[in-house]
């Protein structure tokens, strides 16, 4: 099992950044590819951004790249999420999630591990 705790989230005016950071124990970490995923109200969970075990290949969203970051500190056993340039639209609970094999990682049910969220308001 691999327990994952979400924090950094917040209320932000449009055009500011967050931080979030995603905490995991119980395996080791460093065998997992990580992943962000968002869920605003009414809507479908969504692919944010996603990083491999190492950390050297990073994948994202088209809505957010350019804007957001997504990195890994495996001394740390820590994902990072920097949002920068932050809209209203990307208001939403933020999920990391955790897999030691997926490929597809826009494939949501596919990955094994979640975490219980942050939400994160971006007022206008």
């Amino acid at each position: 099992q691999v327990q994952l705790v979400e924090s950094g989230g917040g209320l932000v005016q449009a055009g500011g950044s967050l931080r979030l950071s995603c905490a995991a124990s119980g395996r080791t970490f460093s065998n997992y590819r990580m992943g962000w995923f968002r869920q605003a109200p009414g809507k479908d969970r969504e692919f944010v951004a996603a990083i491999t075990r190492s950390g050297a290949n990073t994948y994202y969203a088209d809505s957010v790249k350019g804007r957001f970051n997504i990195s890994r500190d495996n001394a740390k056993n820590t994902v990072y999420l920097q949002m920068n340039s932050l809209k209203p639209e990307d208001t939403a609970v933020y999920y990391c999630a955790a897999d030691q094999t997926i490929m597809a990682f826009t494939n949501i049910p596919r990955w094994d591990y979640w975490g219980q969220g942050t939400q994160v308001t971006v007022s206008s």
